[in-house]
């Protein structure tokens, strides 16, 4: 780090302590030069994850849209609000342990039926009839076939 005064390469942290908010770290510094103290803070830079529609337009991740879709899948399932929360967090989990900057909102769409596929049939075919756009009484067929097999 280098020393606003001086512009001297050779500094050392005195004290460092956490800011009232936990958001970052507050860092004494002294100037190995010029005996001049500092104070620099530490925070951790996220990098926005991007996601890639169907009609190839990008936007920001958004957690309240998987939340929204789940949930609707999920109405008047015998779930408890818990294990859905869990199921968002674990999608959300395995979306960021990608470290990739941009992801298909397909990619995430598979990961999110995946997990509705082990925890409820019925909220897996809804989430799937909404996704996959099923056109047909067939294409849902099609679906619960795949589903049973």
């Amino acid at each position: 780090m280098k020393c606003p005064f001086c512009n001297q390469d050779n500094t050392h942290v005195v004290d460092s302590r956490p800011t009232d908010d936990n958001c970052s770290i507050r860092r004494r510094r002294l100037c190995d030069e010029c005996g001049r103290r500092f104070t620099t803070y530490e925070k951790v830079e996220t990098i926005p994850l991007i996601v890639i529609k169907k009609d190839e337009t990008r936007e920001e991740y958004d957690r309240s849209k998987i939340e929204a879709g789940i949930m609707r899948a999920c109405y008047k399932r015998p779930i408890p609000i818990d294990e859905i929360n869990a199921l968002i967090d674990g999608v959300e989990l395995e979306i960021f342990n990608r470290e990739e900057k941009e992801i298909a909102s397909k990619d995430i769409g598979e990961i999110v039926m995946d997990k509705l596929k082990d925890m409820d049939a019925v909220a897996y075919v809804r989430f799937a009839s909404v996704y996959r756009e099923f056109k047909d009484v067939n294409t849902f067929m099609d679906e619960l076939k795949k589903f049973l097999e």
